[in-house]
């Protein structure tokens, strides 16, 4: 890790006019900053601190939605009653991401930009082609080890997954992301890897996430997280599902789903096929089966990471099956 320079910012609008210049990057939680600093794929000049503005950790919750500020920890809204109730898929995925000290000390904000930890991209001492950090050098992953590489969205620069559990809740229920200048979906936010994997998300230098926004919906209310992973604990996942269900009176007949899927592209995927399909029918085990594996749609293996075109739409059935009280 080289020197830098560190600045504590005592308003947004300071950290913001500071992080337009090159070589800035923003402190949060930290928990991804120092890690990737620590492996040298970070080397930001100047550090600049907003741990401590005031105004933008608050978590709020009435019958409109749920609006969280971007500097509320993960286990915090994990934890938050109101979320339990009204966003149960979005209070599961943050508990299920990554370590309780982590979960203490990382940000909402820093949770959704956390860079796609690919092996490949960790490690610039043995591996000099990354398309993520020197644009143009080539992705050393494509005919390598890749088992937990994207089978959707990826490009020829780039087969990196998407390795957050939030962002997939987020995108399943229409979440906003608001900056200190726009608001943008969630589903908008995050970037296909393309001829350009450097870029990760739409923000522009010195543009920085102030806050989350989620509407209301039957279907967020009856809504999951289902992540299946090589380990219990402290691992991306090989496949995760965020799955909201309303059903009509009869208890059967779907009036409104939302699915999304994580860790098997390059961004958080929403599965607006499986929806598609479900609207409107009667559920029952097979005609889940069938709609989930519309998920996978244009799916592309890499070597090891064939078998994610099978486990995500069992993990789409599963999710949904759960909440029709069919499993």
């Amino acid at each position: 890790m080289r020197n830098f320079s560190y600045l504590r910012a005592t308003s947004a609008a300071e950290a913001g006019q500071a992080a337009q210049q090159a070589g800035v990057m923003i402190l949060a939680g930290g928990t991804t900053l120092l890690d990737l600093a620590k492996c040298g794929v970070s080397e930001p000049e100047t550090v600049i601190d907003i741990t401590h503005l005031s105004g933008m950790s608050g978590i709020a919750v009435d019958a409109a939605g749920a609006r969280v500020g971007a500097l509320a920890r993960m286990s915090e809204v994990a934890d938050h009653k109101d979320i339990r109730a009204a966003f149960p898929a979005v209070s599961e995925s943050l508990a299920l991401a990554a370590s309780a000290q982590l979960r203490n000390m990382a940000t909402i904000g820093g949770n959704l930009l956390q860079r796609t930890r690919c092996p490949y991209f960790r490690d610039p001492g043995a591996f000099s082609a990354c398309n993520k950090r020197n644009p143009g050098s080539g992705c050393a992953a494509i005919g390598g080890v890749t088992r937990n590489h994207a089978v959707l969205g990826t490009s020829g620069s780039c087969i990196a997954s998407y390795p957050g559990d939030l962002a997939v809740a987020l995108v399943a229920f229409d979440a906003v992301v608001e900056t200190d200048g726009r608001k943008v979906s969630v589903d908008d936010f995050f970037l296909a890897p393309s001829d350009t994997p450097d870029k990760e998300t739409v923000l522009q230098r010195g543009e920085m996430i102030t806050a989350i926004t989620v509407p209301a919906s039957a279907a967020a209310r009856n809504s999951t997280y289902i992540k299946v992973r090589d380990r219990q604990s402290y691992e991306f996942a090989a496949a995760s599902g965020a799955v909201g269900l309303e059903l009509e009176a009869d208890g059967r007949t779907v009036r409104d789903i939302r699915v999304a899927i994580g860790g098997v592209a390059t961004r958080p995927w929403r599965a607006r096929a499986v929806e598609q399909a479900l609207v409107g029918k009667a559920l029952d085990a097979e005609l889940v089966d069938k709609a989930s594996r519309l998920a996978m749609e244009g799916a592309v293996a890499h070597g090891g990471n064939h078998y994610k075109i099978e486990l995500a739409p069992r993990v789409v059935a599963r999710a949904i099956l759960k909440m029709g009280g069919l499993a």
